[in-house]
């Protein structure tokens, strides 16, 4: 069964929030107030949220992991895609061979007479 992460990310947002809201309002009704009120019911709710709420936080990971998961994978896709085309422009580029043409020998004589063509 495949569902989308949103509504389950929204659906914990809400019971959060709600947590939180009536922790707040039993906190007010015991007679806390101010700063004191908001720092306890922040305290109570994430305790409560951590216990009532775990199944749905592992519901949501599960989930933002395999989103995660498909993107390194698309990620290494492109990545040996272009270490294949970099190895493809090193490899040394086969050419046909080069014919060398003999070395003759030239004889002391020949080699004044071009010296002299030169000058």
């Amino acid at each position: 069964m495949k569902s989308r992460t949103w509504p389950s990310i929204l659906a914990y947002t809400s019971a959060r929030i709600l947590i939180f809201g009536c922790a707040v309002i039993l906190l007010y009704l015991a007679g806390a107030r101010g700063v004191l009120l908001l720092f306890l019911g922040l305290v109570i709710s994430a305790l409560a949220s951590y216990v009532l709420l775990n199944r749905q936080r592992a519901i949501i990971a599960d989930k933002l992991n395999g989103r995660l998961s498909k993107v390194g994978s698309k990620a290494g896709e492109l990545r040996e895609r272009l270490e294949e085309g970099t190895r493809s422009e090193d490899d040394p580029v086969v050419e046909s061979p080069v014919v060398e043409s003999p070395v003759v020998e030239r004889t002391a004589g020949e080699k004044a007479d071009e010296e002299e063509t030169v000058r």
